[in-house]
């Protein structure tokens, strides 16, 4: 943000850089950033498991309408498997940064069918201007809109669905799944030949996506096989989409112009979900979203304890802190997508103009 003063704007950054590096040291302090090991080794250990004695069951059991439980219990495994990949992208698990990178494009890719390469160009590009307009590309145009000008150039049909969104949220979640094995294939074949490991990943993430239906329609009935994929995908879609949204709609939308220190631009746009254990694994963690933007490196195992510091910090920094239960969060997030192009007042009211200005 241009004031035309700069000799206003060095210590009000000074100040914005000292806010986050005193929050910075008392998190390592207490040791939040170190690796935990055995309780990646051990949700890797779990999930793998789950999904071995899932498929097994699958093969062994004679087709009947049980399948779709099972159908239904892989897509929360697999969703459990692109929150690993998630992870593992972000560097949580390990040190090196060539395990970290592996880990995410097995666990992403070979068990969930997503590109590790598309996901990390994606989700460094959102971490770096979270819901910032032109920068962020969770807010960019697609099926569902999410800022006023995506909305106001819709027409017709799509102009009706823009306005009831919020309603067909859920639903059009259960087609996403589908969304992002797309996703990943397309950027795989359109990566650049410097790409790292380019062939190696669309093979990772092709034959997953050929085994699933190819197990399903050799040990099922036509129909049966078709509709345990369906539960799937949907299962997995919906999962997905329910623990990211949460995160960000219906936060500040921030103007592609502006520009915000570390501290604000992270913890002002991002919203956290009172969780208990059900919900951190549900949610794989990103209900503390607030922590994991300050700290995306921070095991997932570790936002929780970070919390109180955080909060407590930012209160002293008079930052808006903002946190929900899990069914408040979903009602704030259809009632933002219901009224996108409705909205009175500016998107992002930056909390350093008015330091600035006086």
């Amino acid at each position: 943000m241009s004031t035309g003063r700069p000799t206003a704007r060095f210590p009000q950054a000074h100040a914005s850089t000292a806010r986050y590096a005193k929050l910075s040291a008392q998190v390592r302090a207490a040791g939040l950033l170190d690796r935990r090991h055995a309780y990646y080794w051990g949700q890797i250990s779990v999930w793998v498991t789950a999904f071995a004695a899932i498929w097994a069951a699958t093969v062994l059991l004679p087709p009947s309408g049980w399948h779709l439980l099972l159908a239904a219990a892989l897509g929360v495994v697999v969703t459990q498997f692109g929150f690993l990949g998630h992870d593992a992208a972000h560097r949580q698990m390990f040190a090196s940064a060539s395990w970290n990178a592996w880990a995410a494009r097995i666990l992403a890719g070979a068990f969930a069918g997503l590109s590790y390469g598309w996901w990390r160009a994606k989700h460094a590009r959102h971490h770096r201007a979270p819901n910032q307009e032109g920068a962020d590309p969770d807010i960019g145009p697609g099926a569902i809109a999410f800022t006023p000008a995506i909305l106001a150039e819709r027409r017709g049909a799509a102009g009706w669905v823009g306005r009831h969104q919020g309603w067909l949220f859920f639903p059009l979640l259960t087609l996403e799944a589908l969304n992002l094995h797309v996703a990943s294939v397309r950027s795989a074949l359109g990566a650049s030949r410097r790409t790292p490991w380019r062939r190696t990943e669309l093979a990772i993430v092709l034959v997953r996506l050929a085994a699933f239906p190819a197990v399903a329609f050799l040990v099922l009935p036509p129909g049966l096989a078709a509709a345990f994929l369906a539960v799937q995908l949907a299962v997995t879609g919906v999962l997905l989409g329910a623990s990211f949204a949460p995160a960000h709609k219906g936060m500040p939308i921030v103007p592609s112009t502006m520009q915000l220190d570390f501290m604000r631009r992270q913890v002002m746009v991002s919203r956290n979900v009172r969780g208990n254990r059900g919900i951190d694994t549900a949610i794989g963690g990103l209900n503390y979203q607030i922590e994991h933007h300050l700290f995306p490196n921070m095991p997932r195992c570790n936002l929780k304890r970070a919390r109180p510091l955080v909060r407590a910090h930012c209160e002293r920094e008079g930052i808006a802190y903002v946190e929900v239960g899990l069914l408040r969060s979903y009602v704030l997030v259809i009632d933002y997508l219901n009224h996108v192009g409705l909205q009175a007042r500016d998107p992002f009211d930056c909390p350093l103009a008015a330091d600035l200005r006086a």
